[in-house]
């Protein structure tokens, strides 16, 4: 399995903008701001998501089972996993891009959409494309077209509209 708390650098020509102010950012609307690294999501990954969440549903944990009965060929991915690997992603690129801020929070879903399952052993990335930006007390609100991609698939596994924001560093620049 991959560690996601030292993932792979990014390609050299996705290079994240550093802003240094709120407007900055707003100037950045209607960017693609990242692509990640791509992930493994294997049946490890898979299983200790369903012990963290509880479900244990058998097409996500029973290879066999999966393999015979599911129609996917064995097992899949939660939709959750796929959709929770977004929060990581977000922490790759946001500290450089708003260096003026600290805490992230997500903040909500508009829109989620799992538009294909992900079978163990497949590879994910995600693509983050800046669609609004307002200031909320004390920070940022940033809303994201989120598309998580499948390796060698032209459909994605995952589009949302993502709703963050990043509070400021006590004398942070706004």
């Amino acid at each position: 399995m991959n560690d996601l708390r030292n993932p792979p650098a990014q390609d050299p020509g996705l290079q994240v903008p550093a802003c240094q102010s709120v407007d900055d950012l707003q100037a950045l609307t209607g960017t693609e701001l990242y692509v990640s690294p791509w992930v493994e999501v294997d049946q490890t990954r898979i299983d200790r998501f369903a012990e963290a969440t509880g479900d244990f549903q058998w097409v996500h944990v029973d290879p066999a089972r999966a393999a015979q009965e599911s129609g996917f060929g064995g097992t899949i991915a939660h939709g959750f996993l796929t959709l929770s690997l977004l929060g990581k992603h977000y922490e790759d690129f946001m500290p450089g891009l708003l260096p003026f801020c600290d805490l992230g929070i997500n903040y909500g879903l508009n829109r989620v959409r799992f538009m294909q399952p992900v079978r163990a052993g497949s590879r994910v990335r995600s693509r983050f494309v800046l669609t609004d930006v307002s200031r909320v007390t004390g920070g940022v609100q940033m809303l994201f077209n989120a598309t998580v991609e499948l390796e060698g698939e032209s459909k994605p596994a995952c589009v949302a509209e993502s709703v963050v924001r990043r509070m400021f560093k006590q004398g942070g620049a706004r």
